[in-house]
């Protein structure tokens, strides 16, 4: 006669459904973490490749000029940056040859425009309408 023995395991060694429901939990907040920095490192490269228009260089030849006109003026910046515009209007703001020179930046492919307002002490210039002149 031969004996059966069985062997009953006591304390099987397993994974509980909340320790499961934990581990589960985790990966996805690791893998949410990682997709919002590959989002944003792709959305950093996209503006990197739309260079923005800087209106300080249109300030800065402005400001090479020894003499300012009241009067309006526009362009755009042919190579550099194809498809945007500028306008400025130059105007006296005080009688003792202070002029403001206001941008108005279009950028190609958008809608809202950039300003940008700049004062200019010109004593060279021309009489404006402040002094006197007549347009």
């Amino acid at each position: 006669m031969k004996m059966e023995t069985k062997i009953h395991a006591r304390g099987q060694k397993a994974f509980s459904l909340l320790e499961c429901m934990i581990a589960i939990a985790a990966f996805f907040i690791a893998v949410g973490a990682i997709l919002a920095l590959v989002s944003q490192s792709l959305q950093n490269a996209r503006l990197l490749q739309r260079p923005m228009v800087d209106a300080g260089m249109l300030a800065s030849e402005l400001s090479l000029t020894n003499k300012l006109v009241e009067g309006p003026e526009s362009g755009d910046f042919g190579d550099v940056y194809p498809g945007s515009t500028w306008t400025a209007n130059i105007t006296e703001v005080l009688s003792n040859k202070l002029f403001e020179v206001d941008y108005t930046v279009q950028p190609a492919g958008r809608d809202r425009p950039e300003k940008m307002s700049v004062l200019f002490f010109r004593p060279q210039s021309d009489a404006g309408i402040l002094d006197g002149a007549t347009k």
